[in-house]
């Protein structure tokens, strides 16, 4: 029999082993700096452990902290060690599960009688760092069905019992360390001591399974790093994220407020708040007609029968806002959960011929949908938002086009608001999960097509993510990092085959027959609430300057300089710069210093020997003064600044 196996390497190029061979062994023969930092693999698209032994030829993928992959095997690891040092300090806890999540790991926990709160944490944390200087292998052992159970019937740990009786034997493995053992799927770290730092962040309660009628647990959070001064940056990270937390700044700049009696979800804007929206609605309003949009206004509710048929219904009926009965028997409403049906309807108001195509409506429309109250999150997750919405019906030999001219758009949208770091992901349907989706192969065929030749017509930095389509079509979503260099989803275009057919939407082509239309779903900011939200603590509030609620705020050094401040202020007015005048009777020091925490972009001191001199002087927020200035000079200053950071959008001829 063959005794050696093909292992084919990320570049392609392919490798012999005896069968047998660990990734460990295979990292080894790469190179021995790779071997020390190899912490996680996975084997023909499988999760494996670096000591596992290889018996077939396939693909292999060596990760280390620096790849996603390789973090999420060092957390999941992680969160054994806590389990470990949370069963020797609280006796008898219960334990359940304990993953990686985006930044760390959680496991939960049944305290029974015993309570845990944060007064906890160095004691469990010492005791983490003390199990992982042992530097103990993680060994992933197969178990069968009845010795596992057993084991957990003997710890009375109700939950791992539950887990076990849905799994098969075959399926079922164990992961030691020490003395620690635990029911687990693998995707584990060679051993403990490449653990260094460790912090716990919080805890919270959790229904077990997340179903409210299970028993409540006790949720453990943490971090973990394999070197100190990664955790000592993440900490600090952390607390500039608290600074530019958008619920603390949309408060101290009175932007937006939220109120129990409104209800949940339901944000409110305020005077500066709802003008920073104009303003961000009126940038892209502009930016849309030069590419040929119109706008459209639909109602904020629509009869339940036009959900049912665009399929939202079906999908999304249950866990949204239940329909609205009116005082006509049978008749039900339901609030907007989407624009596009009622889009839809609008396109089918007309007669269309190919000579009209493409048709492009867009909305800013606001739309409802019920999250569970645990779900809510400031700006970013709510149940009333407004889109940016728009949908472009065309037909399908335009659609390339089309999709790349929303690209520029959203390209422009990101440019003048100063996300420049971002990756695209275009999202495609699981094959193996077809039941989750509505239309046919042959249109989800060519809608995915169109949108992979679109991104890489336009050269984008992309990656594929299947299953992650929308119910009705794939979809091509902007990943954005923030000044923090935390990743949000931003903008989205999507191609739609099937609500076309649904709407029974048609046009009559050349040939003077009826055709079916594509549909184009698209949306640069997402929603108008997470987008401020996202800029909010991108910029930590100090917005462009285009878009800022005031520009400049002129400070007076006593009262008796009003009258010149009122006279900038007209000035600063007719040059469209926005401002406001602060004439208190408050010392300079003290304006200046509410003026930086406020955020105004520029301070215009005013006194004596400028209102003699007909000038102003200029600070900088955080960065002070620019010296005396006449006050036209000092438009020319703002404009210039405008101009750099917004251009005007241009659409290719």
């Amino acid at each position: 029999m063959n005794k050696m196996i093909k292992i084919t390497l990320p570049d392609g190029s392919i490798k012999e082993f005896e069968k047998g061979t660990t990734p460990m062994d295979v990292a080894k023969s790469i190179s021995e700096g790779l071997a020390r930092n190899v912490i996680s693999a996975k084997f023909n698209n499988e999760t494996v452990e670096v000591s596992t032994p290889l018996n077939t030829d396939g693909d292999l993928v060596l990760f280390t902290w620096s790849n996603d992959e390789g973090k999420k095997a060092f957390w999941h690891s992680t969160s054994h060690v806590m389990a470990q040092a949370i069963q020797d300090l609280f006796p008898g806890a219960k334990l359940t599960i304990g993953p990686a999540i985006e930044r760390g790991f959680y496991y939960d926990v049944d305290f029974g009688e015993q309570k845990i709160s944060d007064n906890d944490f160095k004691r469990i944390e010492d005791r983490m760092l003390e199990i992982a200087r042992g530097k103990h292998d993680f060994q992933l052992r197969e178990a069968s069905k009845d010795d596992a159970l057993n084991f957990y019937k003997k710890e009375n740990n109700q939950f791992k019992v539950e887990l076990i009786e849905n799994l098969q034997d075959g399926e079922i493995t164990f992961c030691d360390h020490d003395t620690f053992t635990d029911l687990c799927r693998g995707g584990h770290i060679p051993n403990t001591g490449i653990i260094k730092a460790v912090k716990l962040m919080s805890v919270a309660g959790a229904y077990w399974r997340g179903d409210e009628k299970n028993p409540q647990l006790t949720r453990v959070y943490g971090i973990s790093f394999p070197k100190q001064k990664e955790l000592k940056e993440y900490l600090e990270l952390l607390e500039e994220a608290k600074k530019r937390d958008h619920r603390k700044l949309g408060k101290e700049l009175e932007l937006f407020t939220f109120s129990q009696k409104v209800g949940q979800g339901l944000p409110l804007w305020l005077p500066k708040g709802a003008a920073l929206r104009e303003r961000l609605e009126n940038f892209l309003k502009k930016a849309q007609k030069k590419a040929g949009y119109e706008m459209v206004v639909s109602p904020h509710i629509g009869s339940k029968e036009l959900y049912v048929t665009s399929g939202h219904y079906a999908k999304y009926g249950e866990d949204s806002f239940q329909p609205i009965s009116t005082p006509n028997e049978g008749e039900e409403f339901m609030l907007k959960p989407m624009n596009c049906p009622h889009h839809c309807e609008m396109y089918n108001a007309s007669s269309w011929s190919y000579r009209d195509l493409p048709k492009r409506f867009a909305e800013f429309g606001t739309v409802y949908r019920y999250e569970q109250s645990g779900e809510l999150h400031g700006l970013t997750r709510v149940r009333g938002f407004t889109q940016d919405d728009a949908h472009i019906f065309c037909m399908p030999e335009q659609l390339d086009e089309e999709f790349k001219k929303v690209i520029d758009l959203t390209l422009y949208v990101f440019s003048s608001l100063g996300f420049e770091d971002f990756t695209a992901q275009v999202s495609l349907r699981d094959p193996d999960n077809k039941e989750k989706y509505i239309g046919s192969d042959d249109a989800w065929e060519k809608a995915e097509s169109a949108i992979i030749n679109a991104a890489d017509e336009k050269g984008l930095n992309y990656v594929v993510e299947t299953g992650e389509a929308a119910f009705y079509g794939p979809k091509l979503d902007f990943m954005v990092k923030d000044a923090l260099g935390r990743s949000w989803q931003l903008g989205t275009i999507q191609v739609d085959y099937n609500l076309p057919e649904r709407f029974d939407l048609t046009y009559k082509g050349s040939d003077n027959e009826s055709h079916r239309p594509v549909m184009i779903h698209r949306a640069p900011f997402g929603s108008m609430e997470r987008f401020i939200a996202i800029l909010l603590e991108h910029t930590g509030g100090n917005f462009p300057l285009w878009l800022m609620p005031e520009q400049a705020i002129i400070l007076s050094l006593s009262e008796k300089y009003e009258k010149y401040s009122q006279k900038v202020l007209t000035l600063l007015e007719n040059n469209e710069i926005r401002a406001l005048a602060d004439n208190r009777n408050e010392t300079i020091g003290k304006k200046i210093r509410e003026a930086e925490v406020n955020k105004y972009p520029y301070m215009l001191i005013v006194g004596e020997q400028e209102a003699k001199d007909g000038t102003i002087s200029v600070r900088k927020h955080s960065e002070g003064d620019l010296g005396t200035m006449k006050i036209e000079d000092f438009a020319n200053l703002i404009n210039t600044e405008i101009d750099s950071t917004l251009k005007p959008f241009k659409t290719e001829v």
